[in-house]
């Protein structure tokens, strides 16, 4: 008997990371994880979209329309900036972002500046968006990688018993 055969990539699986943070993201509309590896393949940092520490889920508005202030826009910390704020400590050179949504503008900053040289992405449905124009062209003028994810599998399953 040799070893198994159907393993997931080390791709797979830290977007399945970033993915599993995504189920903690409150938002009733978009939920979005992230995952931060450094070069041994060690997890450094996670984080999904929610509101930030201490301001309460029921108190601040989830809503997509209407006045700026009674939207979510103003008070969201987007999964990217997240895993950069909630990472292990030491610096994130060189290290490689797997998020499921391809980062805003304001999160490709803090990419940048967090010295994150590759992102790894699932989707690109804002892709004709002027912020995520903006932060192709500054991802790619910082030198960051960008690769978007094809999968082999459709799914990862997890299941708590056997």
């Amino acid at each position: 008997m040799g070893k198994r055969t159907d393993y997931i990539s080390w791709d797979e699986y830290f977007m399945g990371v970033a993915m599993l943070s995504a189920m903690r993201s409150k938002d009733p509309n978009t939920q979005v994880g992230a995952c931060i590896v450094n070069q041994d393949r060690r997890i450094v940092g996670v984080g999904y979209n929610g509101f930030p520490k201490g301001c309460s889920d029921e108190d601040l508005p989830w809503e997509r329309e209407g006045d700026w202030l009674e939207t979510k826009y103003p008070y969201v910390c987007h999964a990217e900036l997240n895993a950069i704020l909630n990472s292990i400590g030491g610096s994130l050179q060189g290290c490689t972002l797997y998020v499921a949504l391809f980062p805003c503008n304001e999160c490709a900053k803090a990419i940048i500046q967090a010295g994150i040289r590759k992102v790894v992405y699932l989707s690109d449905k804002y892709r004709d968006t002027d912020g995520t124009v903006a932060s192709r062209k500054m991802l790619k003028q910082a030198g960051v990688e960008l690769v978007q994810l094809h999968p082999e599998k459709n799914e990862l399953v997890i299941k708590f018993q056997q």
